[in-house]
C-alpha cells in the first residue's frame, strides 16, 4: 500500500508486525460479526442479551486495536 499516506494525525506508522495484529484482530471481528448476525436470526434467543454481546465485542475490539495502534490525543490549535 505505497500510495496511502504515512501520517494520519495521532497515529504512527506501524511496524510489519503490528499489521499482521492488526488484520489479525479485524479477521475475529468479522467472525464474530458473522456470529452476531447468526444469533439476530434466531428469535428463541433473549435478543437483548444478543446486543449487550455486539456491544461488549465492539468495545473489545476497538480496544484491541487500540492497544496496536496506541494513538495519540489530537488537541485544538486554538
Amino acid at each position: 500500500m505505497d500510495n496511502q499516506p504515512r501520517q494520519i494525525a495521532g497515529y504512527r506508522e506501524l511496524t510489519a508486525e503490528e499489521v499482521a495484529l492488526m488484520n489479525e484482530v479485524k479477521n475475529l471481528e468479522a467472525r464474530f460479526n458473522h456470529l452476531i448476525d447468526k444469533l439476530r436470526r434466531i428469535d428463541t434467543l433473549d435478543q437483548r442479551q444478543v446486543s449487550i454481546a455486539q456491544t461488549d465485542g465492539e468495545s473489545a475490539f476497538m480496544r484491541a486495536v487500540r492497544a496496536i495502534a496506541r494513538p495519540t490525543r489530537i488537541s485544538s490549535a486554538d
